[in-house]
């Protein structure tokens, strides 16, 4: 599945949910999921680490659409590695 495609399901499947919800609700579901996944991460969980990413991925592509953002097109940003530096890895100081 494509970025393009994922981002087109999460819609048809919530879209009208996520409408009525607005984007500042979502915002707040997609900040809720990224502690679900900090906690999963810090159990060391795998089965919940995979279902909290993915939980995560559908509540960013949900604030992307409600946003007007297409997530391929962000994405494509890092197609060539550091959209900063534009190396791979990335060669900005720092960034250990």
């Amino acid at each position: 599945m494509t970025l393009a495609e994922f981002q087109r399901q999460i819609e048809l499947t919530y879209g009208g949910r996520d409408r009525a919800r607005g984007t500042d609700a979502a915002f707040r579901w997609l900040v809720e999921e990224v502690g679900e996944l900090a906690r999963a991460l810090r159990d060391r969980d795998p089965a919940r680490l995979e279902v909290e990413v993915s939980d995560v991925l559908a509540w960013t592509a949900t604030v992307a659409s409600l946003a007007g953002v297409d997530v391929a097109r962000a994405a494509s940003r890092y197609a060539a590695g550091c959209p900063k530096c534009g190396a791979s890895p990335c060669a900005c100081p720092g960034s250990l």
